[in-house]
């Protein structure tokens, strides 16, 4: 006999709804009026939440499809101010004064500081995207020059457009193709069709770790490089996932057209280098590892009592003449479509940027083999002891302190979610989007379904002002267990799609029950 909580979670799925949706308490500032309402988790993640992660997902298809083949410049302005972000705006720059004369003065600012970036909170939970007093950190500066394996890469005159070129066929009509294209890692040893290597003993595990770690600045670089050699402002929305062999690939959606023989240039030519401390000696392993000074806030070395070297000058002891530590580059074998609006190819390419979006990088490929569970197994212990940052517990097993070091930290226990066996070394976004694709961000896109909705449902306008909310905790005596509202969430979802279907009906001009979105007559 099944289990009536796990029909009713069923149903919740089958129906759309969140199967973890949060109570919150809205009130009514004009009437004072209170009324518990469920919002969806929000979740991306299939295996946590289906339905928010198939909503989330058909959203990023939405944004995608709707950018991608543009054919006028989106125009981004920003919104006016409200009178809200004014006066968050003038608090904080009167904070700022006062911080300022006081650090002249010589006082102790450390309780300006901490007032200041609770302004700044503030100001983003307002509506206000950035800080008003960003903060540049002190970077290093290296040669600039090219390697010397690497292909010279020639620019074009810059040009601010960002839509493709429009095409005309002898008969006079005109197009305005856009490419998918898919990009991946080189190799690191032959693999066999399930993506074992063939020999594991001379699979190169740290080229595939450090790759994957580094991948996200690797295609940012190509992404720059492209845009310098083409000449115009290419928009892409993109999708990171892995391949077989669990390496990191990308499928891109480009918006416009650029020739195979200009891309192949480009990826031969575009590298990322990581200038990080060589980790070629292993000084601290096992029991043997450094320990912490409590009163100087540093780490020590067990044998000597020396200091071991921090962050900063780990990094000015590389020399002019040293090599980085990884060098990340592209493969040779890459695809790319043309594709047009509104054409078969369109839909199934979006399906290929949108098809793993609801998985862990790790999910997306399942180990179905002994020989597939080793693979992964080995490149887990290479991404164990990998730093994946420079504020990684690992740079103690190389005789170095990570940035910010703190108590407690130890090799092999980094909590960076690049050394979790579901990210595979990948703990960048899934989905990278350029910010001119659609014009929109986001929020802008979902605010436009839901606008839809409440048009398409007959609903009227809410003002937002009009209502303060705040979360139901559960010693609160109106809290709902998650059973009941599991239910409640099955019963609004139902009601409202019985809705949605009667609006349908009624645009069509065939026959309806009449019922409003509430389920009730009129």
């Amino acid at each position: 006999m099944p289990l009536a909580r796990d029909v009713v979670k069923d149903l919740a799925v089958e129906h759309g709804a969140c199967i973890r949706p949060v109570q919150l308490r809205r009130t009514d500032l004009a009437t004072g009026q209170t009324e518990p309402v469920l919002v969806p988790c929000g979740h991306t993640l299939a295996s946590v939440c289906p339905s928010c992660a198939e909503r989330a997902k058909n959203l990023r298809a939405a944004q995608c499809r709707e950018g991608w083949h543009l054919e006028r410049e989106p125009i981004i302005e920003p919104d006016d101010p409200t009178d809200e972000q004014l006066w968050w705006i003038e608090t904080r720059a009167d904070a700022q004064a006062q911080r300022d004369a006081a650090e002249a003065g010589g006082e102790d600012i450390t309780d300006w500081d901490a007032e200041l970036a609770e302004l700044d909170d503030e100001i983003n939970n307002a509506g206000m995207r950035g800080n008003v007093l960003p903060k540049r950190p002190e970077r290093r500066h290296r040669s600039t020059r090219r390697r010397q394996d690497a292909p010279p890469l020639p620019r074009r005159n810059p040009d601010p457009r960002t839509i493709g070129k429009t095409y005309t066929t002898p008969d006079g009509k005109t197009f305005r193709p856009s490419l998918f294209i898919t990009l991946t890692c080189p190799s690191y040893g032959r693999v066999t069709s399930q993506g074992t290597p063939v020999d594991p003993a001379a699979y190169d595990y740290i080229s595939a770790a450090r790759d994957a770690l580094h991948f996200a600045a690797l295609f940012d670089r190509f992404m720059q490089n492209l845009r310098r050699f083409v000449g115009y402002h290419i928009q892409y929305f993109a999708a990171v996932e892995p391949q077989r062999r669990l390496a990191p690939h990308i499928h891109i959606a480009m918006r416009g057209t650029v020739s195979r023989a200009e891309l192949r240039e480009v990826i031969a030519a575009t590298y990322h280098q990581v200038w990080w401390p060589s980790t070629n000696v292993v000084r601290f392993d096992n029991g043997h590892l450094p320990v912490w000074d409590e009163d100087k806030a540093t780490y020590l070395d067990p044998d000597t009592g020396e200091v071991l070297p921090t962050w900063d000058q780990a990094l000015d002891a590389i020399g002019a003449d040293a090599e980085p530590l990884h060098v990340a580059r592209l493969g040779d074998r890459f695809d790319a479509q043309g594709v047009l609006a509104g054409s078969k190819d369109a839909g199934r390419c979006v399906g290929y940027l949108t098809k793993y979006l609801t998985k862990h990088v790790a999910d997306c490929h399942a180990a179905l083999t002994e020989d597939q569970a080793r693979h992964a197994d080995r490149l887990a212990d290479a991404l164990r002891w990998e730093p994946c940052s420079p504020t990684c517990a690992n740079w103690l097993r190389y005789g170095i302190q990570p940035k910010n070091p703190k108590q407690g930290m130890r090799p092999g226990a980094c909590k960076g979610k690049a050394h979790r066996r579901e990210y595979l070394g990948y703990a960048g976004r899934r989905v990278l989007v350029s910010r001119k694709w659609s014009g929109k961000t986001l929020a802008d896109h979902r605010a436009d379904r839901k606008n839809w909705l409440v048009e398409t449902l007959g609903l009227p306008a809410t003002d937002p002002t009009r209502y303060a909310w705040e979360p139901v905790n559960p010693g609160d005596q109106d809290h709902m267990p998650t059973a009941r509202r599991l239910l409640h969430v099955v019963a609004d979802r139902i009601r409202w799609r019985q809705a949605l279907d009667e609006a349908r009906r009624r645009a069509q001009g065939l026959p309806t029950d009449d019922l409003s979105a509430t389920g009730d007559a009129p």
